[in-house]
């Protein structure tokens, strides 16, 4: 039995006469399910062409099976179309360039024996307020920064309040 087609619509890159795959014969019973579901075919025929198509041993032999039907398959080229924006990966955010900058401040701290430490502090304090009003990422970096600068900061305040009293105590 022949199914006459304009065209054939699964002939792959090698022609019909291609070896069929157990994939290209589950991708055919599934039209040939699709069909029957819609009702444009009858249980016999269903049972029968599903039954060849196992039995088939070219991509040729399955095409003439499901050419008839409107959801044959075609075969798919590699950007054949558009991916809905539903279906695309959520794009990461992008990180807060304030935050890393006040780790890098933060971290050099121990290089600047604590010059950076009022940078860090003021970044990483202006890094959370924008990503809280953007959505952008980098809440650890600007936490590490502030922490770093805090420390460096309270490092220094607690040296000046030493030398302070060291100066009090000697010079009174």
């Amino acid at each position: 039995m022949s199914y006459p087609t304009p065209w054939q619509p699964w002939q792959g890159q090698s022609g019909p006469s291609m070896l069929a795959s157990h994939a290209d014969r589950e991708r055919a019973v599934d039209v040939l399910r699709a069909g029957f579901g819609e009702g444009r075919l009858d249980q016999s025929e269903f049972e029968k062409r599903v039954a060849r198509a196992y039995a088939a041993r070219t991509v040729g032999e399955l095409a003439v099976l499901v050419g008839d039907l409107p959801q044959g398959p075609v075969p798919m080229s590699a950007g054949s179309g558009v991916v809905p924006q539903t279906f695309l990966p959520a794009p990461r955010p992008v990180t807060n360039g304030k935050a890393v900058g006040a780790v890098v401040c933060g971290l050099l701290t121990l290089v600047t024996l604590g010059a950076t430490g009022i940078p860090a502090v003021v970044l990483g304090h202006s890094a959370r307020s924008e990503m809280r009003r953007t959505g952008e990422s980098g809440e650890g970096l600007a936490m590490t920064g502030l922490v770093l600068g805090w420390m460096s900061v309270s490092a220094w305040a607690l040296f000046l309040v030493l030398v302070m009293i060291v100066g009090v105590v000697s010079g009174g």
